[in-house]
């Protein structure tokens, strides 16, 4: 196999041509790509289940809007705890996965991650790839890939970070932001 050049800690943002329905509009965070496949979440699929309902320790960690995000369609019993930790070192119980973003380990008490975050949110599930699917998806044109921000993880209005993330790019792909939800009524 070639070897595959390293997009952990871009953006996925679906085209509007991607037809599956768990990534209708989706942004992806990737948190690992290399040539034995991808792992990611998405970051705009607040599910009505606050964190306290299920992970009560954490739920005055988690960043507006307090609620458990669908990471996406694989192991949606599972939660994964994203946070942002500035600076050069983070606490035990958090592992950086690129920049000031990492991974928590949930069995930590919160108490000792707590002075030390600055975001965090809960994800069930994730979004995964096997090898060489997602450069497929990429070659058919099903995805963006584009920079993420440290906000990109906490932001307090994820329903519209579809087209945030979009209107911050660069030419005809800012265009794409406008892009109806039903293109049909148009």
């Amino acid at each position: 196999m070639t070897e595959v050049s390293s997009l952990t800690g871009r953006l996925l943002v679906a085209t509007p041509a991607l037809a599956d329905p768990n990534f209708d509009r989706a942004v992806v965070l990737l948190l690992d790509h290399d040539d034995e496949g991808s792992l990611g979440v998405v970051l705009n699929r607040p599910t009505p289940i606050t964190v306290g309902d299920i992970l009560a320790p954490w739920a005055e960690l988690a960043g507006e809007p307090g609620v458990v995000f669908q990471g996406g369609p694989v192991s949606l019993d599972a939660a994964l705890g994203i946070a942002v930790i500035p600076g050069d070192e983070g606490p035990l119980g958090w592992r950086r996965v690129f920049g000031a973003i990492g991974l928590v380990d949930l069995e930590t008490p919160p108490e000792l991650l707590g002075p030390a975050i600055g975001a965090l949110r809960i994800f069930a599930g994730y979004a995964g790839w096997g090898p060489g699917q997602l450069e497929s998806e990429l070659g058919d044109g099903a995805w963006y890939v584009v920079e993420s921000e440290p906000g990109d993880v906490s932001s307090p209005h994820p329903e519209s970070l579809w087209r945030q993330v979009l209107r911050r790019q660069r030419g005809e792909l800012a265009m794409v932001a406008t892009y109806p939800d039903d293109p049909s009524l148009n």
